[in-house]
């Protein structure tokens, strides 16, 4: 668990290096561990190092580990997989944010789901969102169309129990830098016309240097954390 610990570090020290580089504060941007498939001694060892932002792919997996690590404090859970309707419920009532909202459907029954878990004492506050972009339109991604990212925002701002805090993608491998500044924008339109806006999820571990050059606010790391992902148990 000591080379957790030292990946951590090392990530670190490339978001400061890349901060530095594009005259950026490295408290602009946070480091989300990407857990997906790691064992919960993993992310325990990624908590002791002092990270508290965990994401999570696949439902079952992750309410499996925010049940069994709910005696850490302060963690954030974040859902960042494609969302299929029958697991809007699950994600309203066990994470803080997810990531990956790019229908109206999807967030319709997000709201009204987390309503009924404050109802229930399951959370206390609104859950934190983000819309997903596929901003290299990709057919086998998800993510909705930059054309159709107001028409989700405002839907979004109309929901009593969902808060709007940016946008999220995933460009596609070898992208150019144009990419990363196609989402810039995007994201610096969105947050010009709304207040809460503070987040720009972009950057994974082989393109972290591109997308905080990009204004990138958030960065989603496994890999270069965790090391390679492991195979799922069917």
């Amino acid at each position: 668990m000591l080379e957790i610990k030292d990946n951590i570090a090392c990530i670190e020290q490339q978001i400061l290096h890349a901060c530095q580089k594009n005259s950026r504060s490295v408290d602009d941007v946070r480091l989300l561990a990407v857990s997906k498939t790691k064992p919960t001694t993993s992310i325990i060892a990624a908590y002791q190092a002092g990270l508290r932002e965990f994401g999570e792919n696949y439902l079952q997996e992750a309410v499996e580990k925010i049940q069994h690590l709910s005696h850490l404090k302060s963690l954030q859970w974040h859902f960042i997989g494609p969302i299929q309707s029958n697991k809007t419920r699950a994600i309203a009532e066990h994470f803080s944010w997810v990531q990956s909202v790019d229908r109206l459907k999807i967030i319709q029954r997000l709201n009204l789901q987390r309503e009924q878990a404050i109802s229930d004492n399951l959370q206390t506050q609104p859950l934190n969102v983000c819309l997903q972009v596929n901003i290299s339109q990709e057919s086998n991604k998800s993510g909705t169309m930059p054309e159709q990212i107001n028409e989700l925002a405002e839907a979004i701002q109309q929901c009593k129990f969902l808060q709007l805090r940016g946008l999220m993608a995933i460009p596609e491998k070898n992208a150019p830098f144009s990419r990363y500044q196609q989402m810039q924008t995007l994201y610096n339109s969105l947050k010009a016309q709304y207040s809460n806006i503070d987040t720009l999820s972009l950057g994974m571990s082989n393109d972290l240097s591109l997308a905080i050059a990009a204004g990138s606010t958030m960065v989603r790391i496994g890999t270069a954390i965790f090391g390679t992902r492991e195979p799922r148990n069917n």
